[in-house]
């Protein structure tokens, strides 16, 4: 697909990194949290291009999910002899800064950050994202390319206009959009958005899901964690349906995204509708 920039100069080094590799390939991960195993043996593979819903209740082990893909915790120690249970683009080693430079990731949470403390202006927020700092320091040499990067991922996200306010003054919808062009400043492969709808009117999560839309057809692997089933965006096409930290369906949106399985999901009765692209899920 098209990418916002292959000229040479811009495209970060990645010389050891298989592009080929799948994005993300997760093999049997088992995660406990004291005496509670809350992912369960669970496996999940995401090739380029592939855009992936990750869909559950709340306690399923979504977030779980997204802090063992983003290295804030680990998995188990394999004692069947398999390789590694978790690989980002074929490696199962990384640092965090160099892992985020290929996978970005937006999450509420992390917005939290950015949006109290010290002040924050908007471009700084998105600028200190290579150096993976909470904005600038003395001892950060920002270069003009970083500058026209940062520039160019808050236009590509519709953000650009924003620019001069403090990220303490932005609505939460506006504030997301600011942190989604932080992680795209490294413009990574794929982008691990958790939740990102959480906090957004309906006018903002309409606005925000167009932007999201454009991202996957420009070429950024997608892995959507939620439990709306209203946020799968038409791009989408892979599902994994979570319950109680176990795979409980995976496959295609027409497949996964059926009443029995929803309800099964949810625990409760659930009906589904199809509306054009979109699928809409309501209690039965």
């Amino acid at each position: 697909g098209h990418r916002m920039s292959s000229s040479p100069i811009t495209d970060p080094p990645h010389a050891d990194v298989a592009l080929d590799a799948p994005v993300l390939r997760i093999d049997q991960a088992r995660v406990m949290r004291g005496q509670r195993l809350i992912l369960d043996r669970l496996s999940l593979q995401v090739d380029a291009g592939q855009h992936t819903a990750i869909l559950g209740a709340n306690g399923s082990g979504k977030s779980t999910l997204v802090q063992l893909i983003a290295r804030q915790l680990y998995p188990l120690v394999r004692t069947d002899g398999g390789g590694p249970n978790v690989s980002v683009f074929g490696r199962d080693r990384w640092n965090v800064s160099e892992l985020r430079q290929l996978l970005g990731i937006v999450s509420p949470a992390l917005q939290l950050d950015y949006t109290s403390d010290a002040p924050l202006e908007v471009f700084d927020a998105v600028v200190s994202g290579f150096f993976s700092a909470r904005g600038l320091g003395l001892d950060h040499q920002v270069s003009d390319r970083m500058r026209e990067q940062a520039q160019q991922a808050l236009q590509q996200i519709g953000a650009a206009h924003l620019i001069g306010r403090p990220m303490a003054t932005l609505s939460t919808g506006e504030a997301r959009r600011v942190l989604i062009a932080r992680a795209l400043v490294h413009q990574p492969r794929a982008l691990l958005l958790d939740e990102p709808c959480a906090g957004l009117d309906m006018a903002s999560r309409r606005r925000f899901l167009e932007n999201l839309r454009e991202l996957a057809r420009g070429g950024t692997t997608l892995m959507l964690v939620t439990h709306h089933v209203e946020e799968i965006v038409p791009e989408i096409a892979q599902v994994l349906l979570l319950r109680e930290g176990r795979v409980l369906r995976q496959g295609s949106k027409a497949d996964v995204l059926t009443g029995p399985a929803l309800s099964e999901a949810f625990g409760m009765p659930v009906q589904v509708q199809r509306h054009g692209d979109y699928y809409a899920a309501t209690p039965a």
